[in-house]
């Protein structure tokens, strides 16, 4: 077949990026157009997301596309992190800059929702893990202030939802995005009438749902005017950015599941439905859309976060590179602290040094001292919940899981890589990196033709990407370490 090229947005809560794909029936080959910084921006004692200041970031990206001449791309798509959305006016116009799901705004709101939905009424439905940031308890944290935003709302757009219709005018609602918001009910494949009518919320505002690889519209000609691009078609990928990732997991055959290992880690497996059990609630798992109809199985768990906001305090002192930081690590003592990642003290703290040693204090281990330290138990402790997750996951699936596949930004950290293979006693494949950018262009082309199947994207990210396999070493330190980890964890 012919090369054909693709744009990919792939959004993530710290940066962007905009990623030309090119695809000739084998091989995927990627080339970075340009990367942006993103982040929470405080305004009046709120976190907002600057939705226009990225727009403006997405169109230089186009205008650098088309200054590189040769064939204009089939198509472009974004993907973002989940659960935030903004608000449309009835004329249209964007009603105040997004929420950041790391506002304190949603404070205490999850459990006030529960005292008009039970929470097994709420799982039942949704089948989603109880976060205090979903989309359903900033919907009624926005209620219950009396939100003037709210009022006014005639559309709700989810984050890849609000890019598309800037840039085509065109409103609707992909499938996987809906899946993580908590008000889509993932049996009934549509929004859920019974917690709109507890939210106080018109059903209205929200879109019609779409399966990833449908046509959203086509880029307006005040954009082409403005970027020196062409007319070409917008489509909707599988854009929760997580989704796109699972899709270009380089996986065959059964017995696999998935590390999706960046600012959040993400781990689970891919199923052909959900699994709605007690025990499936009471462990926080969470069931969202995949390709294909597809459900991701899978917990959210708090992922190298911790290190970067560990970085952010060191920073004011001392610069220190990831590279820094891991090679320091690798010499520090083993397993002398060891922190649940997840615990709600750790979610969003003013100074995250000073969080973790409070938690060494309330579970009676040792502070670390050093950012050596802190690197290590960061890291050793990332390793161990994911061996907790994976006990619990293969418990619930009722199938063996014989291999991890990471992918993401969190392959680059070799040490991490070999601590999952040393935690789990599972080979470990990681890559790619670029992982969500991979997913999102080869849907594209599975909406254009160019691939049929899932099966035949993993089969073409297999053969464009290098892999590494780590093996599990020193498993009776790991096994020792295991337990007391299981002491400390919630």
């Amino acid at each position: 077949m012919t090369t054909r090229t693709y744009l990919a947005f792939d959004l993530g809560a710290a940066s962007g990026r905009a990623v030309l794909g090119s695809f000739d029936g084998e091989a995927l080959s990627m080339t970075e157009l340009s990367r942006f910084a993103n982040g929470p921006l405080s305004v009046l004692g709120h976190l907002h997301w600057n939705v226009f200041r990225l727009f403006e970031e997405m169109k230089k990206a186009l205008a650098l596309c088309a200054a590189r001449g040769g064939t204009a791309p089939a198509s472009l798509a974004v993907d973002t992190w989940g659960v935030d959305f903004g608000l449309l006016a009835g004329d249209g116009s964007i009603l105040g800059l997004p929420y950041s799901y790391r506002d304190g705004r949603t404070q205490g709101a999850m459990e006030s929702f529960f005292n008009l939905v039970p929470r097994e009424t709420v799982y039942r439905l949704t089948g989603i893990q109880f976060l205090p940031f979903n989309t359903l308890f900033q919907l009624h944290a926005m209620e219950r202030s009396g939100s003037s935003l709210l009022e006014a709302a005639e559309d709700l757009l989810f984050m890849p939802d609000l890019f598309n219709y800037l840039f085509t005018g065109e409103k609707g609602t992909e499938r996987t995005f809906a899946s993580t918001s908590q008000l889509f009910d993932i049996q009934a494949e549509e929004w859920s009438g019974t917690l709109f009518e507890a939210l106080g919320v018109p059903r209205d505002v929200m879109q019609a749902i779409v399966p990833p690889g449908s046509a959203v519209g086509t880029l307006l000609p005040s954009i082409c005017a403005e970027t020196g691009l062409e007319p070409l078609p917008v489509m909707a990928v599988a854009s929760h950015d997580t989704a796109s990732a699972v899709a270009a997991v380089p996986a065959e055959g059964d017995g696999w599941a998935y590390l999706s290992s960046g600012t959040w880690s993400l781990l689970g497996v891919e199923r052909p439905s959900p699994i709605l059990t007690v025990d499936a609630r009471e462990a926080g798992f969470t069931n969202e859309g995949g390709l294909g109809g597809t459900v991701r199985l899978l917990r959210n768990i708090s992922g190298l976060w911790l290190l970067q906001e560990c970085r952010r305090v060191w920073a004011r002192e001392r610069a220190f590179t990831f590279e820094e930081l891991t090679a320091a690590a690798r010499e520090a003592t083993p397993f002398r602290t060891l922190v649940d990642p997840d615990r709600p003290e750790l979610l969003n703290p003013p100074k995250m040094t000073e969080a973790i040693c409070e938690v060494c204090r309330n579970t009676h281990q040792k502070e670390p001292e050093e950012p050596a330290q802190f690197t290590r138990a960061i890291l050793e402790s990332l390793a161990l919940k994911y061996r907790y997750v994976l006990d619990q996951l293969q418990a619930l699936s009722a199938r063996p899981i014989e291999r991890l596949h990471v992918i993401g930004g969190g392959v680059r950290n070799e040490l991490l890589c070999q601590f999952t293979a040393d935690a789990t006693g599972l080979s470990v494949i990681a890559g790619p990196v670029e992982a969500t950018a991979a997913g999102n262009i080869m849907v594209q082309a599975l909406a254009c033709g160019d691939v049929g199947s899932r099966e035949e994207i993993r089969a073409a990210i297999r053969r464009s990407f290098e892999l590494v396999r780590y093996e599990p070493q020193r498993r009776a330190e790991w096994e020792a370490a295991y337990e007391r980890f299981r002491e400390v964890v919630r």
